[in-house]
């Protein structure tokens, strides 16, 4: 027996929420549009033209050579370089120190919740606030590192092997509030009834925390580790502010990420075309991370307990 079909009434309910559903759509999709889309189309086309450094001369067409010599050259493999080593002094270390806060947080004591607190607090502390107090810190003159006698030479921030160490500590300490907070949160989802019953089992503190907890954990960590990978790939402020300065220093102090680069060459090479590859480069080089970490890590995930 064929289906009624749809009086008209209904059919005219049907488009009047299908109208208001699109309508619904157009500010989020005028907003992405005109500050991301929009911005993300334009570099590719920035990316074909080379200008020169006189803003009176126009700029001339350069096609695919531009994106050949920008993405072969030594300062973009350096770039790279520092990016991902500031990615791998930042995340793993972070996200462990975050999870060990979470656990110690989630004990179930009296005043726990100042301390909770306490973790929680960087998640409020702006990058130019977290610069100055490291940078106030390690300074070789006024500094409490230096005052207690940690001191290389020259001064971290002005050193090309610790530099970016040193504003992985930083970053580290900024970013530790967020991340402790979305543990936090994944721990205090888990199920009591699994962990009481190992603790029946006779299994120990560390035995419950390596087998239950964090195979329990596993898609909140999955989360923090791709979110703070993007994160480590889009650090700029720390960088400007501390190891950088008019001068481009931090090239020198092999702190010259992707993101400063893009903006070192914008700014004070003055060449919108080659920035433009850069961050054309950078979009494409989180997008491929992102997705092996989605393909390699997910599989490790474990979404509900045996």
């Amino acid at each position: 027996m064929a289906a009624p079909e749809a009086s008209p009434v209904r059919r005219r309910r049907q488009r009047r929420e299908a109208l208001l559903g699109y309508g619904l759509l157009v500010p989020g999709l005028t907003v992405f549009g005109v500050f991301t889309f929009y911005p993300f189309a334009r570099n590719f086309y920035l990316g074909f033209y080379r200008t020169p450094p006189f803003p009176n001369l126009p700029r001339t067409y350069a096609g695919v050579s531009q994106y050949r010599d920008v993405l072969s050259s030594h300062a973009f493999f350096s770039s790279v370089w520092d990016s991902f080593y500031f990615a791998f002094l930042t995340v793993p270390l972070g996200i462990v120190l975050a999870l060990l806060l979470a656990v110690a947080a989630h004990q179930r004591l009296r005043g726990i919740g100042v301390y909770r607190t306490i973790f929680s607090s960087t998640v409020a502390t702006s990058v130019a606030v977290a610069a100055v107090i490291f940078g106030t810190l390690m300074n070789p003159v006024v500094g409490l590192l230096p005052w207690l006698g940690i001191s290389p030479n020259p001064p971290f921030l002005n050193n090309p092997t610790l530099a970016l160490p040193a504003l992985a500590v930083l970053t580290i300490w900024q970013n530790l509030g967020l991340g402790f907070i979305v543990l936090s949160a994944g721990l205090q989802a888990l199920p009591d009834e699994v962990l009481e019953a190992a603790a029946v089992d006779g299994a120990g503190a560390a035995r419950r925390f390596l087998r239950i907890t964090v195979p329990l954990l596993s898609p909140t960590l999955f989360f923090v580790t791709v979110v703070g990978t993007i994160g480590a790939f889009q650090s700029f402020g720390q960088i400007d502010l501390l190891t950088g300065g008019a001068s481009g220093a931090s090239v020198f102090l092999h702190t010259d990420v992707l993101t400063y680069n893009v903006y070192r060459t914008l700014v004070y090479s003055g060449n919108p075309g080659q920035a433009a590859v850069l961050s054309i480069a950078l979009f494409f080089i989180t997008l491929a991370l992102t997705l092996v970490q989605l393909r390699v890590l997910e599989r490790r995930v474990t979404y509900a307990a045996d």
